[in-house]
């Protein structure tokens, strides 16, 4: 890919995307060449089956494919960046290692309904996994659903109606269900171990690096 687009001598980056970056339409950029750009998106869109790190910068440049200014061109390069320097991480999946399923909901809006109902949302994928797991012969317990909301967590546990609850949908209290039956259980996750950050926001050097490796990714070796 680095041959391909001509970025092999490239400076190696250290994280995909820099904190500072806002990226628009740019409608008065200069225009760059929409089919290399494309390109490379579909060649990075490819690449995030096994490196998940890059997937929240390659996916808000893809945004700008119909008509691509310099500015989303260089975000792009260096995302390449980024990869020459990483080369040698992926996802690592260790032969005879335990299975353990985790879902994470990703928050976005600070209010107890979107909460709640994202952690719900994670709750119907966490038993569809289950189930489809017993397949292969492997039983899980009770699986885990990580969330950074106090008050959505207390409801998914409190069998009593409040107020500032009543308006929800009785179809949403099916989370609530499945942590009483032991099917999942609702964990609180720290705001430097929340691993969705990667996923939804540029970080800097450090936290990049240290929530990767809540990812998954390892260095394989030969």
């Amino acid at each position: 890919m680095l041959k391909n687009f001509r970025l092999e001598d490239f400076k190696p980056m250290k994280t995909p995307m820099s904190t500072k970056t806002k990226l628009t339409k740019d409608e008065e950029g200069e225009s760059v060449d929409n089919t290399k750009y494309r390109g490379m998106i579909g060649s990075l869109l490819y690449l995030t089956a096994s490196r998940p790190d890059i997937m929240l910068s390659v996916c808000l440049c893809a945004r700008f494919q119909e008509d691509p200014k310099t500015s989303h061109l260089e975000a792009v390069k260096r995302i390449f960046r980024y990869v020459k320097g990483t080369t040698h991480l992926g996802l690592w999946y260790p032969k005879g290692s335990g299975i353990e399923t985790i879902k994470q909901t990703a928050l976005a809006i600070s209010t107890i309904e979107t909460e709640y109902v994202s952690a719900e949302k994670a709750c119907q994928q966490a038993l569809w996994i289950k189930q489809a797991l017993i397949y292969y012969g492997i039983r899980l317990d009770d699986i885990p659903i990580l969330c950074d909301n106090k008050a959505a967590m207390d409801l998914s546990k409190n069998l009593v109606q409040h107020s500032r609850t009543k308006h929800l949908e009785i179809r949403h209290h099916f989370l609530r269900d499945n942590v009483q039956k032991g099917n999942i259980s609702i964990e609180k996750v720290s705001s430097e171990d929340n691993i969705v950050d990667i996923l939804t926001k540029p970080l800097k050097h450090e936290p990049f690096n240290y929530l990767r490796l809540g990812l998954g990714m390892m260095e394989q070796n030969d």
